[in-house]
């Protein structure tokens, strides 16, 4: 049976505004104070299901007032409606315009609903901010002053009236947050910033006052049962078979979203201070790992890209991806004492082509980290075929500059400058393709040798000697300029390389410890496979080269790294090849070794992040659990070890 065929049979208490003010379903004035309580949290309860995926006709405008919110004669429901109507646009407004969302994320069609166009958002805050002072009056009035007698009655009001003025000040603020946060050239990220601290603030006393009620505003059913609200109002307008069951968030559920919210919001205002491409890149990586509501993400998509694609509203991508290239592995071209660009034409419209397909291929990556983590994966996949055509290009923009540059005096070399800026993007999005096939649980047990090997001995090592590779090309580029500099700049340099040392040095000292994690694993699992602890599946219709194939079939595309073949991983994991046989206990030790200098590498890093300890608990612990089976612990026993992720979402905890 369809919606349209159940909307004929389920008893409605009414079917619109007016139809239940005529029989007396609703009221539109003389709200007691706890029913005005009930009906904000229900609302707002059902403004965060929606923002979680779930559609209009079935969470907000189940709430009757926001239909005809002028025809509701009390001040404080009726411009709490009109707020209401304008958050609703206003984040359907902002989640459209960064385009991140995907079908399961948020649904954005309004099914004819109007939101209130005849009153302005300035109107709307100002009938909210009369209702405020209005409450802020009588909480003054019923505050017990000192040397007053307690009054039980005035005492309740009171705490009643503060818990109406906290959320009605609440849905006030997270407006003007909303509105200040994606601001031109990010002019309201101050205001945001106050708005935010007050939002948490009144969530506090808003989170205090929710044991104030008790019987309907306690949610018994899936649907408010409060008055005014009505399930299956909006039957009518949904399709015949709609995707999923809706249940509307328990005020405790949308207390803790909305923490969430401010607390991400807070976060994205410090987006600002990463002036250069690559901390960006870090800052939307570590964002999303968070796995963050499709409103955040969005909102830090709009902070960061202006409606006019300018970083911050101001300065254009091509110009801080040259300011970070330069930075990264400084290429002679381009450099500030270089006149080649300005005296040679064919070069300079070069290296723009070259810029400006580079920003698009950074404005790809930076779109792709606002997706869930599940749609991620996917576009990782097909990205990479613009990163291949883009290294083919900066490969054949260094062959010409290097030409040209030796002709020059002095003559200089250009060789896999631009190239290697590209490649390690290339094979970062790479290691994040396979890495994320674990976030997502996508491989089977018997898969993990064969992705841990290619981490392992292919693209973490190609990574660490790119980064070595720019460091040495930096490093040759100062000596080159260092007596050509003024004392006063070279101080101003000297400051600007050893923050840069330090990131880089940071980040090889990462990417190594988490090429030795992966060795690590490859070695233990290597070593169970001839223990016998893990037997490798018997499907009729599949075998390893074909899944083999099937997890790296993305790589295809890209000429460096090239992609290795099932049959040489096969050769090179073949035991076999060498005369003498290597004891299990010898494959144990080396993993162990892996382990232990992980953990070695990882303890060196300098104010460690979250992330950073449990990869070395995840270390020590698995150093000593291998370190035991080297020792001949379980040896008789054929049980399959286990993988816990539960510390770490990618490198798991091996038990036996």
């Amino acid at each position: 049976m369809d919606a349209g065929m159940v909307c004929n049979l389920a008893k409605k208490k009414f079917d619109s505004f007016d139809q239940a003010v005529k029989t007396g379903a609703v009221k539109v004035n003389d709200f007691t104070w706890e029913e005005k309580i009930e009906i904000i949290d229900a609302t707002l309860s059902c403004l965060v299901t929606w923002s979680e995926g779930h559609s209009l006709a079935q969470t907000v405008f189940t709430n009757v007032y926001l239909h005809s919110p002028e025809k509701v004669e009390d001040p404080c429901i009726k411009a709490f409606s009109f707020c209401m109507l304008k958050t609703v646009e206003l984040i359907k407004d902002r989640i459209n315009r960064a385009s991140i969302f995907e079908e399961e994320d948020f649904q954005p069609m309004s099914y004819g609903f109007k939101m209130a166009p005849n009153m302005t958002d300035s109107k709307a805050m100002s009938l909210m901010k009369e209702v405020e002072d209005d409450f802020n009056r009588t909480i003054k009035a019923t505050r017990i002053k000192e040397g007053q007698e307690r009054n039980e009655k005035t005492e309740n009001e009171n705490q009643i009236a503060t818990a109406i003025y906290s959320r009605i000040k609440f849905c006030r603020m997270l407006f003007i947050s909303l509105t200040e946060l994606t601001r031109e050239k990010c002019s309201g990220l101050d205001a945001a910033k106050k708005s935010l601290s007050q939002l948490s603030d009144l969530l506090d006393v808003i989170s205090k006052s929710l044991n104030l009620l008790t019987g309907k505003s306690q949610q018994d059913s899936d649907y408010p049962v409060t008055t005014g609200f009505e399930p299956l109002l909006n039957q009518r307008l949904l399709p015949p078979t709609f995707p999923r069951y809706t249940r509307i968030k328990t005020a405790e559920e949308t207390q803790q979203y909305f923490r969430d919210l401010i607390n991400n919001l807070q976060h994205i205002c410090s987006v600002t201070e990463c002036d250069m491409i690559h901390s960006a890149l870090e800052f939307f990586t570590e964002f999303s790992k968070t796995s963050p509501c499709v409103l955040s993400r969005s909102l830090l998509q709009l902070t960061y890209f202006s409606p006019n694609r300018r970083i911050f509203g101001t300065e254009m991508v091509s110009d801080v991806i040259r300011d970070q290239i330069r930075q990264f592995v400084a290429p002679p071209a381009i450099m500030q004492q270089n006149t080649l660009l300005n005296n040679n034409q064919q070069a300079k419209d070069f290296v723009d082509s070259l810029l400006n397909n580079a920003s698009r291929v950074m404005c790809s990556i930076i779109n792709i980290l606002g997706l869930n983590r599940a749609r991620q994966r996917d576009r990782w996949g097909h990205l990479l075929d613009d990163l291949a055509t883009l290294q083919d290009e900066a490969d054949k923009v260094d062959a010409y500059l290097h030409n040209t540059l030796l002709k020059s005096e002095p003559s200089r070399q250009h060789l896999a400058f631009f190239g290697t800026w590209v490649l390690y993007h290339t094979v970062k999005v790479m290691i994040t393709y396979l890495l994320s096939g674990f976030e997502l649980e996508l491989y089977g047990t018997y898969e993990y040798y064969y992705i841990f090997w290619y981490l392992y001995e292919c693209l973490y090592g190609w990574l660490v000697s790119t980064i070595s590779r720019a460091d040495s090309s930096v490093q040759e580029h100062e000596a080159v300029t260092e007596q050509q500099l003024k004392t006063r700049n070279n101080k101003k340099n000297k400051k600007k390389r050893v923050l840069k040392a330090r990131q880089e040095h940071r980040e090889r000292l990462l990417c190594q410890a988490q090429q030795n994690m992966c060795g690590g694993y490859f070695k233990a699992l290597m070593g169970f496979k001839t223990d016998g602890k893990m037997k490798d599946p018997n499907f009729p219709f599949d075998n390893e080269e074909y899944r083999y194939n099937h997890r790296f079939a993305p790589f295809g595309s890209v000429v460096t790294p090239p992609l290795v073949q099932y049959s040489q991983f096969k050769e090179m994991v073949d035991f076999g090849r060498y005369e003498h046989k290597r004891p299990i206990s010898d494959m144990y030790m080396t993993s162990c070794q892996c382990f232990q200098h992980a953990k070695a590498l990882l303890e060196r890093i300098n104010n460690p992040t979250l992330e950073i300890i449990n990869l070395i608990k995840v270390a020590k612990t698995n150093y000593v659990v291998i370190k035991l089976l080297a020792g001949g612990h379980k040896k008789d026993s054929q049980e399959m070890p286990e993988f816990d992720f539960s510390t770490h979402n990618i490198f798991p905890t091996i038990k036996v």
